[in-house]
């Protein structure tokens, strides 16, 4: 099947004179790293190398870095509490599902006056969320 897939895209890049350098291309892979997340049979994860880049991000250090003209700050408790639980929801991704052809959706909603938020779901798997 993946096969006749490479074939097919293969032979729709040819028909639009569009060209592939040889040396560049993968070919049978199990997985690809794709805008920072890993798409395989199993799904959409992370890329475990931007996982480990950002929780090792370090603090702000220097004035620039904290401070808008004119005011003060100073690094707190609280501070570091938060740039650290920033870290964890940049990286902490549920594995998405790839959909399964145009079998039904269910899409959950909800939303406030101080946000919103929705799931894409298929057979009981997230498909996307936001």
């Amino acid at each position: 099947e993946h096969e006749d897939h490479l074939r097919t895209v293969l032979q729709t890049l040819r028909q639009e004179k569009l060209y592939a350098k040889f040396s560049k291309c993968e070919f049978l892979l199990s997985s690809v790293a794709f805008l920072g997340h890993i798409v395989s049979a199993e799904g959409i994860t992370m890329d475990p190398a931007k996982v480990e880049a950002i929780t090792k991000w370090p603090r702000p250090t220097s004035v620039t870095e904290l401070m808008r003209k004119g005011e003060k700050f100073v690094w707190n408790e609280e501070r570091e509490k938060s740039f650290e639980e920033l870290k964890q929801r940049l990286v902490y991704a549920l594995v998405l599902t790839l959909p399964a052809g145009s079998d039904g959706f269910q899409i959950y909603s909800d939303a406030s006056k101080k946000g919103l938020g929705c799931v894409l779901m298929q057979h009981r798997k997230v498909i996307a969320y936001a």
